[in-house]
């Protein structure tokens, strides 16, 4: 198990500026698919001028039917530093398409061999709390009692909490659970590593996320959630039959509890997001004529560097050296 020893984070985050620019003209322009592949795009071309030997472990997977930076392709010139890589080019197709907020293009990098390998599996129940209430929660107590204690560690009431969720059929009860509790609730109808990030960041008002998302997902915000000294908790949770067929066939165990060390056994990390629709969380894309500006949040795990990074994109001196389309 070899740990990369470059400072990968600002080269990272040139990987996500790239695929955000390249995407955002598709806002509310209702092609997801079009979006997707310019994100793509962008991004593998953005890796591959990279001194890395890479190995993408969550890729953009079948539960998306994507373009794809597929599970197992390398990524990378080559050399000694070799990586597991972790991408989500963009993260809510819908969202831009139908120009909704949050947005974002996420990228994780993990010494080679630390990261978890989701398997057949798409979905995993997920409670992810910043660094003070990791230690006062537990995934199979009931909600109201987590809330509890939540707001306790945060010194709160827990009519003070904001719960992020997505706003999806099989959130119903858990929805109706957190009312019930007296907190209150943002609802989102897409991007869980987006209310992960939030529910983390001190500053987002959420303060949060629970319900069921994708584990790909899960274990690309494992890598940020670690970084930023946060917890997740997770269990498998197959929506459709064949998923939990293949999982047993796999021998996954759908009653362990996940945690992030589980999901990312080791602490060089490296995790670079771009905003793309903009929102609550990163400001997105802004195009000026001449050029872009972009916002994004870059961490190092070794350092525990946490950088806001506001740039400023000039296409005439962009296009000298950069074969990425951005228009």
């Amino acid at each position: 198990m070899e740990a990369p020893q470059k400072n990968l984070a600002m080269d990272l985050v040139r990987v996500t500026e790239a695929a955000a620019l390249a995407c955002a003209r598709w806002l509310g322009r209702g092609d997801k698919d079009a979006a997707d592949k310019a994100a793509v795009d962008a991004m593998r071309l953005c890796f591959n001028s990279m001194d890395i030997e890479g190995t993408v472990m969550i890729g953009e997977g079948e539960k998306d039917d994507a373009p794809m930076l597929f599970n197992g392709e390398k990524l990378g010139r080559g050399g000694d530093t070799k990586v597991d890589i972790a991408v989500d080019p963009l993260e809510g197709t819908n969202l831009l398409a139908f120009g909704r907020p949050n947005a974002i293009s996420v990228v994780g990098v993990a010494p080679a061999g630390t990261m978890f390998d989701p398997g057949p599996s798409y979905y995993m129940q997920k409670l992810v709390v910043p660094s003070a209430a990791k230690n006062v929660v537990d995934i199979e107590a009931p909600t109201q009692h987590n809330l509890k204690y939540i707001a306790k560690a945060l010194d709160k009431d827990v009519d003070d909490l904001v719960v992020f969720v997505l706003d999806k059929p099989r959130h119903k009860k858990l929805i109706s659970e957190i009312r019930e509790a007296g907190a209150r609730i943002q609802l989102h109808t897409d991007g869980d590593i987006t209310g992960s990030l939030m529910a983390i960041d001190p500053r987002s008002e959420v303060d949060v996320m629970m319900g069921t998302g994708g584990t790909p997902e899960g274990v690309l915000s494992a890598i940020a959630i670690r970084i930023m000294g946060g917890e997740m908790f997770c269990k498998l949770d197959p929506q459709r039959q064949d998923e939990k067929n293949a999982l047993a066939e796999a021998g996954m165990d759908l009653r362990r509890v996940y945690k992030v060390a589980d999901l990312v056994a080791a602490d060089d990390l490296f995790f670079a997001a771009t905003g793309i629709s903009g929102g609550t969380f990163l400001k997105g894309v802004k195009y000026t004529g001449h050029g872009a500006e972009t916002s994004s949040l870059v961490m190092r795990g070794k350092t525990g560097t946490i950088r806001y990074v506001e740039a400023i994109h000039d296409w005439e001196s962009l296009m000298k050296f950069s074969a990425v389309q951005y228009d």
